[in-house]
């Protein structure tokens, strides 16, 4: 596939970037709050044919992922848990002391609005890596 670069204005993401930013520096293990939801990262790409939106969803298990298209917006949701890493079997540790929790868990939803032209009935999905991939043909 190959991928298309389009320039943008200088300073045109200054404000996504800067909301990331604020968004970063608000979080942590002393701001975090279970009834929180989190936003994904979403990278969105176009050919010919259809549009790909790509969703960073590291860690979440396929089955806590909710797709649905209504009224011409892709909604997604689900849950990831808190990472954490299994014990060996002969580890005698009893207990794990958190210092900085930056990863995101809990609840997420992303809503990206479509193009008119999408033919809603032949979206679809794969999951690999971490990454789920989303193709919506053109009509």
């Amino acid at each position: 596939m190959a991928i298309i670069s389009v320039s943008e204005p200088p300073f045109q993401n200054v404000n996504r970037q800067m909301n990331k930013l604020i968004d970063q520096l608000t979080k942590g293990y002393y701001n975090f709050y279970p009834s929180d939801t989190w936003t994904p990262n979403v990278n969105l790409y176009e050919t010919e044919a259809y549009y790909l939106v790509c969703v960073d969803l590291a860690g979440v298990e396929k089955d806590k992922i909710d797709i649905e298209v209504l009224d011409g917006q892709l909604s997604l949701k689900g849950h990831r848990t808190v990472p954490v890493q299994s014990p060996a079997e002969t580890s005698d540790q009893p207990r794990v002391r958190v210092h900085l929790m930056e990863i995101d868990h809990g609840s997420f939803r992303r809503h990206v609005e479509l193009p008119q032209d999408v033919i809603n009935d032949q979206i679809t999905a794969t999951y690999e890596n971490g990454l789920l991939w989303i193709q919506l043909p053109k009509k």
